[in-house]
């Protein structure tokens, strides 16, 4: 069950792939709504979005490293569960603002919100 809670990380490293990596493929422009003439003008802002969501899923992963025991240290478990909740804290906040700001991109919003939730319940629970 504590493995269900790198799904959002897992997502993240996706996301930070298309927006830092992958933008302005055909695939990507379709996925995001581009058009291909608005590709170079969000270019820097995708990368530095992709970038946010890369440190996001990093901290998760850190987190969640670390609150397993890997490494072994005295305060291990205690700084991995402050990093988790962190990181799971902020994908879920926001997907929460992304739902509130822009409704239409709801299946995108619940991409990020229902699997940190649902992390964040299963790291409250354990």
């Amino acid at each position: 069950m504590k493995y269900l809670i790198l799904i959002p990380a897992l997502v993240h490293l996706y996301i930070f792939v298309l927006e830092s990596l992958s933008w302005g493929r055909p695939r990507v422009n379709k996925l995001f709504g581009l058009k291909p003439s608005d590709v170079e003008a969000t270019r820097t802002m995708a990368f530095n979005q992709g970038v946010y969501n890369l440190l996001l899923a990093l901290a998760v992963i850190l987190g969640w490293c670390l609150w397993m025991g890997f490494p072994n240290f005295g305060k291990g478990p205690f700084a991995g569960l402050v990093l988790m909740v962190y990181g799971l804290g902020s994908i879920t906040v926001a997907g929460l603002t992304l739902l509130a700001s822009s409704p239409n991109l709801w299946r995108s919003a619940l991409t990020q919100l229902v699997p940190a939730g649902a992390a964040l319940v299963i790291v409250f629970l354990a």
